[in-house]
């Protein structure tokens, strides 16, 4: 990690599919300091996927030198999220014996072994494995279980995969730039840590994370993390929507969403009217503002459906006390919350950034959620060892495993 004299200096890397995010946060006495952002435009990306990585390249590039040149430090090491289609999250256990009678890291370390000990296909890679709660001997609902007393140790997991080419391309696109990704981090997890309360978590939540290309979805309960999806669409699907409907350039559609665009058609004035700008060097018409929430309207409806359609299938629809928090770029758009709380029938609020200090004003909008809960993740996970994507030597791990096994035993 590059230092500063008062201390470490965490990077959080939000690769999104229309903006490259690069936030920089400095470790205090009283907690994160914000102290440096860098934004630029993502052109490499769709879907949250890398399909060119010389733009993504350039585009990190020159979000990280933004950063670094507000922050007045240079940045070595970055957390950097991924999201995408190809991401899926599922539930998993498993079970040791005890060793001495008394559980120790090692044994911790055994039954999370255990859980993540499932077929995964050849090209896919556990991106996370997230302990929910450990099971000793019957006694259920415990957090930290070491150096309790026991036989029998269980745990329960949530385990998030994705494809092995989605996470080397990431990987790749930031040590092109000169970067070492110190860990790779699941979207909607990065934005739960900044958004999210833990009373929020514990009573159960649905977080919303609504970018450009990906509708990142997480789930909590009990103060651990359920379920996790992503749907492939997001904020870039309303803009093709308005620049098809109002037959209008991409770069123009996206100015009149985000200086117009309402989700919900009843908000509006009927008599409100925009100038929309043509193709082919035809003059620009003025149209009702009415016709663009009619655009917008169904689109938004169909995402908040689809999560809806999540939160069935998962089982814990009647468990969310805490309703739902929408983060994300594309929740800035007016009426989202009013047309969420209509399709969900659960309450909703949006979320920003919280619990940091520094740059406070820059970074509190909900298009930062994700840029600022990679450096709270990265503050969280600082003893974490670099990240690797699927070792290719084998002999090595198996060699590593023996000796631990051995030094066990003797």
């Amino acid at each position: 990690m590059a230092k500063q004299k008062s201390g470490e200096i965490i990077v959080g890397l939000d690769i999104g599919t229309t903006k490259i995010c690069a936030i920089v946060g400095e470790l205090t006495d009283s907690g994160i300091d914000i102290i440096g952002i860098g934004t630029h435009p993502s052109k490499g990306l769709r879907k949250g996927v890398v399909v060119n990585i010389e733009a993504t390249v350039s585009s990190i590039r020159r979000a990280v030198e933004e950063a670094e040149l507000m922050a007045g430090a240079e940045i070595s090491h970055v957390y950097t999220g991924i999201a995408g289609g190809h991401i899926k999250g599922f539930n998993s256990q498993g079970i040791v014996a005890v060793k001495d009678k008394e559980v120790r890291d090692a044994d911790i370390a055994r039954v999370i072994d255990a859980a993540k000990a499932v077929a995964i296909p050849l090209d896919r890679e556990v991106i996370h494995v997230l302990p929910q709660e450990f099971i000793i001997d019957d006694q259920g609902g415990i957090k930290e279980p070491l150096g309790m007393a026991g036989v029998r140790l269980e745990a329960k997991v949530h385990i998030v995969t994705g494809a092995v080419s989605s996470a080397q391309n990431i990987v790749k696109c930031a040590n092109r730039t000169g970067l070492n990704v110190s860990d790779i981090v699941l979207q909607p997890l990065a934005s739960a840590e900044a958004v999210l309360g833990e009373d929020e978590k514990e009573l159960g939540v649905c977080l919303v994370d609504i970018g450009g290309g990906t509708t990142d979805i997480a789930i909590f309960s009990g103060g651990s993390i359920v379920h996790t999806a992503v749907i492939a669409l997001g904020g870039n699907n309303l803009t093709s929507d308005i620049a098809i409907g109002l037959r209008t350039p991409a770069h123009e559609a996206e100015r009149i969403k985000q200086k117009y665009g309402c989700a919900l058609a009843s908000l509006i004035n009927k008599d409100d009217t925009i100038e929309v700008p043509s193709v082919g060097g035809r003059q620009p018409r003025v149209l009702g503002r009415q016709i663009l929430c009619e655009i917008l309207e169904p689109r938004v409806e169909e995402i908040f459906q689809l999560v809806h359609r999540e939160i069935q299938k998962c089982g814990y629809e009647d468990l969310l006390a805490s309703g739902v928090v929408i983060t994300g770029g594309s929740t800035l758009l007016a009426g989202m919350p009013e047309l969420a709380e209509e399709v969900l029938g659960l309450p909703v609020r949006r979320g920003m950034p919280r619990g940091i200090g520094g740059l406070v004003d820059v970074v509190k909008s909900p298009m930062y959620a994700t840029g600022v809960g990679l450096v709270v993740y990265g503050a969280k996970h600082l003893d974490r060892r670099m990240f690797r994507i699927r070792e290719e030597n084998v002999y090595k791990k198996v060699k590593g495993r023996m000796r631990e096994w051995l030094e066990e035993i003797f």
